[in-house]
């Protein structure tokens, strides 16, 4: 057996993570310099697709309920609560994973969940897999691989006083007030002029999820490092935080629940998906600088993966049909004595049940 060249052995050894002095992703630096990364985008990744089985096994105990012949509430289901559980497993992940890992990558990750749950809906819900969805899924992975791989390698050990000196950045003073007004804006659209519509809604949903993520990524960072022994806790930075953070999550809650009770799932799943992860990069590179010392290749590649991903969620979510559950109606045209044939909706909200009553008052009237 040969002895191998040194110029060739330290080639395979930048190839494949040898002990050379390579920096391919596969190399052994590159590994050492991006562990504390790779730790948050595992940690998110396996967060968004518990997520995706909470999800699909919430509406599985939704759908059992109703095919029941006693109706009982849906917190009556040990199945519901064990969903619920996995939800907040997850989402305690993902707080976590800011802690590890840049915002660039942790938010993009969300696609997994999209992903993941458009698979486990097949096992879980009896669904038939489409085309669009391996497809979707394809490109998801794709984009996540690009995303990985291109994400800047940035310091993730945030103190409370780096924080401090980002908060008072003229970037992130001119980005807020940009915010600000935006967010204003279409505020008075929607008190004023009643303008409702998904775009307008989703849209300031994702101006507060920009400040939601640089909360949260600070909130996470100093409590990562004060458990490692560099008490963080005592600063009044912390509490600010904490504070931004409760609060842009509870308007940002209450601008969504009034998209979801307006529009369909598989309208506001892709779109806001794009909104939240594009508002989360842009707050990622004002405010931590995350980009500051990118190549140029990187940011295009890292765009790229945001490209691929956002392509497949929308065509994972494209053409989806909600699965309703039947509300029973009275047709007219099966009544003795009428003659219509329209649909009568039952209407929870009066005495009268749907308009035969109003026609019985109006027969009493004229007789």
């Amino acid at each position: 057996m040969g002895i191998i060249p040194v110029s060739e052995r330290v080639s395979w050894n930048a190839s494949f993570g040898g002990p050379g002095t390579g920096n391919g992703p596969l190399s052994g630096p590159w590994y050492s310099s991006h562990k504390t990364q790779l730790l948050g985008v595992l940690l998110a990744a396996a967060s968004n697709f518990l997520i995706s089985v909470s999800l699909n096994i919430q509406k599985c105990a939704h759908l059992r309920l109703a095919c029941q012949t006693e109706l009982k509430p849906y917190y009556t289901s040990k199945l519901w609560w064990c969903g619920i559980a996995l939800l907040g497993l997850g989402e305690v992940g993902n707080f976590i994973a800011y802690g590890f890992a840049p915002i660039a990558i942790v938010a993009p990750l969300g696609c997994v969940s999209v992903t993941g749950s458009a698979f486990i809906s097949v096992f879980f819900l009896k669904k038939t897999m489409r085309t669009a969805d391996i497809l979707g899924g394809t490109l998801t992975v794709t984009g996540t691989y690009l995303l990985v791989t291109f994400t800047p390698n940035v310091p993730q050990e945030l103190t409370a006083r780096q924080i401090q000196n980002y908060l008072v950045s003229w970037p992130f003073f001119v980005y807020s007030i940009l915010e600000i007004i935006i967010f204003c804006i279409l505020l008075y659209f929607y008190k004023r002029k009643a303008v409702k519509h998904i775009v307008v809604l989703l849209t300031m949903v994702a101006l507060l999820a920009s400040l939601t993520v640089i909360a949260v990524k600070a909130v996470s960072s100093m409590i990562t490092l004060s458990v490692k022994g560099k008490m963080q806790l005592t600063y009044s930075i912390f509490y600010i935080m904490v504070v931004l953070l409760a609060s842009s999550c509870a308007f940002q809650v209450k601008f969504l629940n009034q998209a979801m009770h307006l529009y369909e799932a598989t309208a506001i799943v892709p779109i806001n998906f794009v909104f939240f992860t594009t508002s989360a990069i842009l707050s990622g590179v004002i405010f931590y600088r995350e980009f500051q010392s990118a190549a140029l290749l990187s940011v295009f590649m890292f765009l790229f993966g945001c490209l691929l991903s956002f392509l497949g969620v929308f065509i994972i979510a494209r053409n989806k049909k909600e699965e309703h559950l039947q509300i029973p109606f009275i047709d007219c045209g099966h009544i003795p004595g009428h003659k219509l044939t329209g649909k009568i909706q039952p209407d929870s909200h009066s005495s009268c049940y749907g308009t035969l009553n109003k026609e019985d008052d109006l027969v009493k009237s004229q007789s």
